[in-house]
Parts: C-alpha cells; structure tokens; sequence
C-alpha cells in the first residue's frame, strides 16, 4: 500500500502510537508521519505510507496552525498542564492587557525551546536530560508567528483560547509560556489542536478510531498531494527509466534553462508521480533525491 492518509490524531497517545495503528490497520511496514504532536495534542498528523514515507522529510518544513488553551497564573517544568507545577502566581490581567501582549509575538521572534523536547543536546534528547533532573543551555531559534488571535477571552479559571499560524520548528508550549513571562505572572498549554499542517486542513482528515483494515484503503490519498507545492517536471518514458535506474538527466535533454542550486521537482511521467529531484547546476543535470514509483 503506498499513499497519504491525514489522522485526526486523539488526545491521550504519541505519534508513534498513532504510526503504529495505522500500519496495523493499513496492514503496511512501511509508515511515518510527518512532524510530531504531543501525547496531551489532537489534529492533523499526515502520514505516508509505503515507498512514499520518502518524501516525509519534505513536509517538515510546512507552516502549522493551532487553537491553543493557556492558563495564566502557574508554570510548569513541560510547559504544559501534563507537568510538575513549579510556581504558581496572582492573575492581574484584564483582556486588554492580554490582548496587547499578544502583539508583542506576532511577526519573527526569538524562542528558547522547552526542556522536556526531542531536540538533542550533545548527541542527547533534551527530554531524557530533564527526565533525569538535569538542565541544559537550549540556545534560542528564529520562528515566526504569522497570526495570533485572540478566540475566547479569560474564564473564571484563568483560561483563554488562541488560534495561531506558526512557522517550522515553534513550541506553542514555548509560545504559552512566554506570554504568561511577559505578563508577569506565568503561563502553562492546557489544550492544543492542531487544525493545519503541510497544506492539510483538520476537515480533512479521518479520526484513527475509523480506521481498521476493511476501510484503512478507502481513506487514502494520492502521495503527491503531500509534495504538490513543488514544481513539476514531466519526463519521457526513455527519461523516466533513467531516472528509476539511478541515472541523472541531463538539463539540456529537459529544455531546463531557469534553475537555481538545489531546487526540488516532482518528476513525473505520464500523470504518475517518479520521485523527487534536485537541481544539481554544477553538472547542469537533475540528480535524484528520492524514488517512490516505477513508470
């Protein structure tokens, strides 16, 4: 079996769980998602299957969106409500306050992500580091916040509701508690939804409770959806063997004459999706990045 299945994944389990219910109800080895989500978050979580789990690595650098819960007033060693409560603190905001400190993260900014996290510090998940009771110097990153909005003001519990478009690599764990930093009274994630991702809208996609074997084919989707944001480049059939066997092709050969270094294309031949390649301009040839198909 080989496509893109979109997974409205449940609260309460990893993506890893998610990927390993998939491949027993799709009844396939071969399975990967594509940008993980918390065990306490819901939402969109894309997963390819087959020899498409090759182009996973592409989808990691898509845009996100998510309706975020954030309670005022306590911070956690997570970040989020799943944590050890580290400090709580009087709430003194109005929802103007709360308002204006939302600007301040909106555009590119600068955020140190959480401790309990898979970035790895010296060849070490920073999560195993904080799980034995060890700290790290997480280094800041550049992300960007497109949007964020304001959907539910304060409640009588101290909570408010966001809706955020984030760029690749943003915590909006990281997010909530830099809010409740500069509000002066800390932050921790209650909830969070993610409602977009790699071009992918939450009405998309199937809850992973529908799945079983008798259905699993049904609510798959064609891989190339997953890489439709890059350019075409459709080949001949003598071409398109070439390119299946290893072997590079040549710009001249393709009437490609406007290219930049390392530019992805979906290589295609007759309407089936080959494999992704690369702009290689040094040898004025396209070489391969992946092979998911055979013409």
């Amino acid at each position: 079996m080989k496509g893109l299945l979109l997974i409205d994944k449940p609260k309460g389990i990893t993506s890893f769980s998610a990927v390993s219910a998939v491949k027993r109800a799709a009844c396939e080895k071969r399975v990967g998602h594509t940008g993980t989500l918390d065990p306490m978050a819901t939402g969109v979580l894309p997963i390819l299957l087959g020899r498409a789990t090759a182009l996973s690595s592409l989808m990691l650098d898509a845009d996100k969106r998510y309706r975020a819960k954030i309670k005022l007033g306590i911070t956690t060693d997570t970040d989020d409500i799943t944590g050890e409560v580290l400090e709580a603190k009087p709430v003194n905001v109005s929802e103007a306050g709360l308002k204006e400190v939302l600007t301040e993260f909106t555009g590119v900014i600068h955020q140190r992500p959480p401790m309990y996290s898979a970035i790895k510090k010296d060849g070490v998940r920073l999560y195993k580091l904080a799980r034995e009771g060890k700290t790290a110097d997480i280094p800041f990153r550049e992300i960007t916040v497109f949007e964020l909005k304001l959907l539910q003001g304060l409640d009588g519990e101290n909570e408010f509701v966001v809706d955020t478009h984030v760029s690749k690599g943003t915590y909006i764990r990281s997010l909530a508690r830099d809010i409740g930093e500069q509000l002066g009274c800390g932050a921790t994630l209650t909830e969070l939804r993610r409602t977009y991702a790699s071009g992918f809208d939450i009405s998309q996609c199937v809850e992973l409770e529908r799945l079983s074997s008798d259905n699993a084919e049904s609510f798959l989707l064609n891989e190339e959806l997953a890489v439709a944001h890059l350019p075409e480049l459709c080949v001949t059939e003598k071409q398109a063997v070439r390119f299946c066997n290893g072997g590079q092709l040549s710009f001249e050969r393709l009437r490609l004459t406007d290219t930049v270094p390392g530019r992805l294309y979906r290589v295609k031949y007759c309407d089936k999706l080959l494999g992704i390649g690369f702009a290689d301009t040094e040898r004025e040839q396209i070489g391969i990045k992946c092979i998911i198909d055979n013409p």
